[in-house]
């Protein structure tokens, strides 16, 4: 326990035998409960996590290989329904990437009543974003960049998996519609910047071994695009209802609008004539009307945020 706040910790394994065990022991002794969700291991995973010893409450869930979002939520409506309020509930990858000595840099912004949802930064630490391979620093930078256009708040390491979320948040959530695929991650910031809620980042380290990963780019990619542009729409179409609208909505409404009609044949305006006439590229100006769409729909995510504190 943490100033008032029981810790938890959620750690979704698949195959993690060679790492379970010291995942488990090396968590620090105010976590108060830990949850493995083994989700459809064919090896030895779920063995040494029973054998592994550890000063707080262990408990190991059953996921049935449904995906590793699939065992964050069962992970964090286990601690939900079975720890006492107000509580943290973290989550740390069962493959030994994640510094157990950072998680109090992680759960102290929710502690403190700072954020309602802490996210790991790697880029920030010095020795997180250095050691990530070439390909992740890529992958991390393009989705980053659309995270951030999707949540309307700037994120740099949208798939650090490392984060932290208050009981005020996860009592509110939807576990019904939460996404359970690729895109996990991306999925949660948008819908906490839709709802107002305080999202903090810290940096944290991020160990890397021999490990391969077995996602595709292409159809990652794919899947994560589309569900992002889904979710940002959702979003903002939210806010235009009365209850939810503010001036900043409906200003980058139109410039969103403006900066479709740039590219869209038969659409002009006497803005984009003169604009024509003067010699100025129709890509540049609808490149520029989706910027200030992007700066205005920034601005309604800090109303949104100001409004639910």
């Amino acid at each position: 326990m943490l100033e008032g706040h029981h810790i938890a910790v959620v750690v979704p394994a698949r195959n993690e035998e060679e790492h379970i065990s010291q995942v488990i022991e090396t968590l620090p002794e105010y976590v108060d409960l830990v949850v493995i969700v083994n989700d459809g291991s064919n090896d030895q995973t779920q063995k040494r996590a029973q054998e592994a010893t550890s000063p707080c409450q262990l408990v190991i869930l059953e996921n049935g290989g449904k995906g590793v979002g699939s065992a964050i939520d069962c992970g964090h409506q286990y601690v939900l329904e079975h720890l006492s309020k107000p509580f943290v509930s973290a989550v740390m990858a069962g493959d030994g990437q994640m510094n157990p000595g950072d998680l109090m840099a992680v759960v102290q912004p929710i502690v403190t009543g700072y954020a309602d949802h802490v996210k790991g930064n790697r880029r920030a630490h010095e020795e997180g974003y250095n050691l990530m391979p070439t390909a992740r620093k890529r992958a991390s930078s393009i989705l980053g960049f659309f995270t951030t256009l999707a949540s309307g708040q700037p994120i740099e390491d949208p798939q650090c998996g490392f984060t932290a979320t208050s009981s005020l948040v996860l009592e509110s959530w939807d576990w019904n519609r939460s996404w359970k695929g690729y895109g996990y991650p991306n999925y949660w910031i948008i819908n906490l910047s839709r709802n107002g809620w305080r999202i903090a980042h810290v940096p944290v380290e991020s160990i890397y071994k021999d490990e391969t990963s077995g996602i595709k780019a292409l159809p990652f990619f794919t899947k994560v695009g589309v569900m992002m542009a889904i979710e940002h729409h959702r979003r903002n179409l939210a806010w235009l209802k009365p209850r939810n609208l503010t001036p900043h909505t409906l200003f980058a409404l139109l410039a969103y609008c403006l900066g479709w009609s740039a590219f869209l044949p038969g659409i002009s305006n006497d803005l984009e004539n003169e604009l024509m006439l003067r010699g100025v590229p129709m890509i540049l100006v609808g490149i520029f009307f989706w910027y200030m769409a992007h700066i205005f729909d920034r601005m309604a995510v800090r109303m949104h945020r100001e409004l639910r504190s």
